[in-house]
């Protein structure tokens, strides 16, 4: 290329010419850090390129649980599809994603467009970069201000996946990388050290992220501390020092006095409180007056928690092998899915994020995220709801997932016995497909085949039923439903399809309520119409 460029200058000599062709230079000259790989397209890129995607649902497989309770939606098809159409009702709003993308080990677990990528191919590492860049850039758009971005990977992309994710979410954006211990006796490598972890890195969605406290359990040794008790009411109780490790300063530097008179010389380094604060604990008999210093007492009922708050190496959650025979234990059945997560690791990131979160995981594989979901929300009377994706390889979304939120949901296994309870929640099931762009037909429309589709998006959007929702989809429509004086009652917002033309009267019905009024499928898909020459 920098032979060609001298061709150029010999051949250019006009300052303009000139001027690029050294910032050419320049640019392939300069040194860079980061990652650099080579692009490949997938099948779904060429598909996204003649087809518009929608959504159909699989109303034989909706699970209602009744009363206004909100939406999951399991998604199934190409996860790069299904978030080309996330963007368009989740831009900004989906508040956790926590993905267990293919490790790319070479052993079968990364398919690149129907074909395993194996040690021997060229572009292993290429592959899964391109393969995971597209769909963590639409990740990026997902999250909302306040949102978190967890990912399971293992020692063969780590570095890469690191990088990639500080190159696109920005390296500022990363918070912790945590060491989970996956196996107690892993297997014994030739050349090697056995491994026994995995890894899942945190970065923030935005300048709005809070991390909640998560605590993980008190180990055996240190509930045992809080061995006294006065018999006071208060429980047991362990004694901490109340010296100030380091930073001593003018307000926490003094001899205390206590209400017996006795005069505690002020440490090396200070206390760490201040005089009205200790004299308040003893107040509260909440001091130690005998030793050689004051200590306050540390009441284990009074704990925020009963564990110890995370650190970055969690080595207290179940294991793999555990998780594989709770799902068999679930399914009824043993050898439905490989490696499944714990629901334990997925809850314990689910905590960190808010209660209320819009939870995505869009390598949903099992469906242990929408499991975690379900059962997290009864454990701390939380709100999250959640969007899986995963594609029907070897029958994984019907034969699996879904089977496996039923059971939970229903609290029926496929086979009809019991596994629990259930917890009751609505499901809505959704399979992706395409709309040609194009068609030999003259009269084909695409605005016609999307309008079909455009329940599901509906409902997406607002994580409901259209039992709230007015969708006005043809003139006939409009003029049955707003004929009726009742029939804007309780309504939260009103689709209006394109091809709806509003007699003045309907316009003013509208405007009178206040409701909020979407143009579709416009308010959808206005870019592929506009493409389409529909708009």
């Amino acid at each position: 290329m920098l032979e060609f460029l001298e061709k150029l200058r010999a051949e250019h000599t006009e300052d303009d010419a000139v001027i690029a062709i050294n910032e050419i230079e320049t640019e392939i000259n300069q040194k860079r850090y980061g990652l650099v790989w080579e692009e490949h397209e997938e099948h779904v890129d060429a598909a996204l390129q003649q087809g518009v995607p929608v959504f159909t649902e699989v109303p034989e497989r909706a699970l209602d649980a009744g009363g206004a309770q909100p939406c999951h939606f399991l998604l199934e098809g190409d996860n790069l599809h299904s978030l080309r159409l996330l963007e368009k009702t989740h831009r900004g709003r989906v508040d956790v994603i926590y993905i267990d993308p293919p490790y790319n080990r070479g052993k079968g677990d990364f398919i690149y467009d129907d074909n395993y990528v194996v040690p021997e191919d060229g572009f292993p590492h290429s592959k899964w970069l391109s393969f995971m860049e597209k769909r963590l850039e639409s990740a990026k758009r997902l999250l909302s201000p306040r949102g978190l971005l967890f990912i399971s990977i293992d020692d063969n992309e780590l570095a890469q996946l690191k990088l990639l994710c500080d190159e696109l979410l920005g390296e500022d954006r990363f918070i912790n990388l945590f060491i989970w211990k996956r196996n107690s006796s892993g297997k014994t490598e030739k050349d090697k050290f056995t491994v026994n972890t995995e890894y899942v890195l945190l970065y923030a969605g935005g300048s709005a992220c809070e991390l909640r406290p998560a605590y993980k359990p008190l180990a055996g040794s240190s509930e045992k501390l809080y061995s006294r008790d006065d018999h006071d009411g208060r429980g047991r109780y362990q004694t901490v020092s109340l010296q100030k490790p380091r930073d001593p300063g003018p307000e926490t530097t003094f001899d205390y006095v206590d209400n017996r008179g006795k005069v505690w010389k002020c440490p090396p380094k200070g206390w760490r409180m201040r005089y009205e604060k200790i004299k308040a604990l003893e107040n509260d008999n909440r001091l130690v007056l005998t030793g050689r210093s004051l200590r306050v007492k540390d009441y284990w009922n009074e704990r925020d928690s009963t564990g110890k708050r995370i650190d970055t190496l969690w080595d207290d959650l179940p294991e793999n092998s555990k998780a594989s025979k709770d799902l068999e234990q679930l399914l009824g059945r043993a050898g439905a899915f490989e490696n499944p997560k714990p629901v334990e690791l997925v809850k314990r990131c689910l905590s960190i994020g808010p209660p209320d979160a819009v939870v995505l995981d869009f390598f949903a594989g099992s469906g242990t995220t929408g499991q975690a979901v379900l059962e997290l929300n009864r454990e701390d009377g939380g709100s999250r709801r959640f969007l899986l994706c995963t594609n029907d390889e070897n029958g994984i979304c019907r034969q699996v997932t879904y089977p496996r939120l039923k059971t939970v949901i229903t609290g029926r296994r496929p086979d009809g016995s019991v596994y629990s309870d259930g917890l009751p929640a609505n499901l809505r099931y959704y399979r992706t497909d395409f709309i040609p762009r194009f068609s030999d037909d003259p009269d084909y429309s695409v605005q016609e085949g999307l309008l079909l589709h455009l329940a599901e998006m509906v409902q997406l959007e607002l994580g409901t039923g259209l039992q709230n929702v007015l969708l006005l989809r043809s003139d006939e429509e409009a003029d049955r439903l707003l004929a009726d004086a009742s029939a804007l009652d309780g309504c939260r917002a009103v689709f209006v399809s394109a091809a709806v033309l509003l007699t003045g009267a309907q316009e003013r019905r509208l405007a009178e309520r206040e409701l909020p009024v979407y143009l579709v499928p416009d308010h959808y898909f206005a870019k592929e119409l506009l493409e389409v020459g529909e708009r």
